[in-house]
């Protein structure tokens, strides 16, 4: 199916605990290959136990879905009810959540908005967001607008506040050029050295979900990351990053026609 959950995978560690922020259903196997061409064998797949969990395009059917499988382990948050929205999953054993709410993009016409939760994770503040910025080539100047806001709010938590984003960002290049990232907001694929095996996480050339004449690799799927400044507070730094979701599920289709993105961090 070419629309449905798709997932970004965060993963932090704290005194050898580990966090994952991830935006496919943790409790399905995925593969962690990245190099691996179509029609060859899928590898084994391995499963993922995240404790954050971004979703986008989910819809209602299978929303209730997860909840009912995963509800006595994660508390859901959903920045919709109707159509296909975004989510979050956090899982109750390692995360409190301390508040969350939903910010409206006010120009959008594709229904989209941004999701933010006020989280602790061993008494650290995290503030966590995930959204799904306008779709397609011509709605640039929307995509921006929306990258701006998400920026500003990033910009303006609180100090002791560590803020980590993670979403279909549906960006090209030129547009965060455009834009600029505030000097505190890194983009975690870059501060990893730009791994090429982690590139596009939108790959027509393999990923055959939609029947897309042409052929495209665009890396849509985006972290970023500010770390908190205020003194005595543990730096948050990336470790390692992945893609997800690249085997086929028994009706021949990906999850997603997006890989998801999985992602380690250190805390210190």
């Amino acid at each position: 199916m070419s629309t449905g959950q798709r997932s970004l995978p965060l993963k932090l560690e704290t005194d050898m605990e580990q966090v994952c922020a991830v935006g496919e259903s943790p409790e399905e196997k995925a593969s962690c290959t990245t190099n691996r061409k179509e029609g060859e064998e899928n590898p084994p797949g391995s499963r993922h136990s995240p404790d954050v969990v971004f979703l986008q395009e989910l819809i209602p059917p299978y929303s209730r879905f997860m909840k009912k499988r995963l509800a006595d382990n994660y508390t859901f948050i959903e920045g919709g009810k109707e159509g296909y929205f975004i989510g979050m999953m956090l899982k109750k054993s390692r995360i409190t959540l301390l508040d969350s709410e939903i910010v409206d993009y006010p120009t959008t016409r594709m229904m989209r908005n941004l999701l933010v939760a006020q989280v602790l994770f061993k008494g650290q503040k995290l503030c966590l967001m995930t959204s799904h910025l306008e779709s397609c080539k011509p709605n640039a100047a929307e995509r921006m607008r929306q990258l701006r806001l998400v920026m500003k709010r990033m910009t303006e938590a609180p100090d002791d506040v560590t803020v980590l984003f993670g979403g279909d960002a549906n960006l090209r290049d030129s547009e965060v050029a455009r834009v600029g990232l505030p000097d505190c907001v890194c983009d975690v694929w870059e501060q990893l050295g730009k791994p090429e095996n982690c590139r596009y996480t939108w790959d027509t050339t393999i990923n055959t979900n939609r029947e897309i004449q042409f052929k495209c690799q665009l890396r849509f799927d985006r972290l970023y990351l500010r770390r908190a400044s205020k003194d005595g507070v543990p730096q948050l730094e990336p470790d390692s990053m992945t893609l997800i979701g690249l085997e086929k599920l028994k009706c021949g289709c990906f999850t997603s026609d997006h890989w998801g993105i999985l992602c380690t961090f250190s805390a210190e």
